[in-house]
């Protein structure tokens, strides 16, 4: 799925002025290096951030499992495993729900490409594009940045 241009716009002039600290009610800015051993603070920083908006804890499971098969894809796709590269995320509680950007700044995304492989060709790996698609309400991915990719998942409460 792909973001208009008025969205892709406002949420990248909005998130990623990392230059100056921007300290918003109801966001928290998170920047890790791309080691998978450092997820473990990105999953609780979610369930925390879950439970503040209000999900219940099978919800607030998910939605860190498809937030950190998120992290791991930048980390193999984008920077090919490299554990030195950043990765920046903007958690937002919305009135409804939670958003998620993760932007990073390895090799572009190819949007066509995209996609799980299908359930019944059973083989190990594969279907984290499935996972987070089947978790999350909103995903969103924008590869027309200058450099890398942006990523914005969004999550709403069941009422």
């Amino acid at each position: 799925m792909q973001m208009d241009s008025s969205k892709k716009q406002s949420r990248e002039s909005v998130a990623w002025d990392w230059q100056t600290p921007d300290p918003r009610p109801n966001q928290v800015d998170l920047a890790i290096p791309s080691d998978p051993r450092l997820l473990r603070i990105v999953r609780l920083t979610i369930m925390h951030l879950t439970e503040l908006a209000g999900f219940v804890e099978e919800e607030r499971k998910s939605v860190a499992l498809a937030v950190d098969e998120a992290c791991s894809n930048i980390i193999k796709h984008a920077y090919h495993g490299a554990t030195d590269r950043p990765i920046l995320i903007r958690f937002q509680l919305l009135d409804h729900g939670l958003r998620v950007l993760l932007r990073d700044y390895g090799r572009k995304a190819d949007l066509s490409k995209i996609k799980s492989r299908e359930l019944d060709d059973i083989r190990p790996g594969g279907l984290g594009v499935h996972l987070i698609r089947s978790v999350m309400d909103v995903v969103e991915y924008d590869n027309s940045l200058e450099d890398g990719n942006l990523l914005t998942l969004e999550k709403y409460l069941r009422r």
